[in-house]
């Protein structure tokens, strides 16, 4: 065998084992989490905008 087919069965096999580790539940948990996030973030970051005084006007 060569170095390059070692590397790519290492990788293949990692891979293998997290793609069956990682279920449907566990995905969409962390895709709401992440929406839910960037909205708090979002609606954060417009009221901050809102009560900081504007600079220069």
């Amino acid at each position: 065998m060569k170095v390059n087919d070692i590397r790519i069965s290492a990788i293949g096999g990692t891979i293998c084992s997290i793609w069956a580790s990682i279920s449907l539940g566990d995905v969409l948990q962390t895709a709401l989490t992440a929406a839910l996030g960037t909205l708090v973030s979002f609606a954060t970051s417009r009221l901050l905008s809102r009560w900081k005084p504007k600079r220069g006007k």
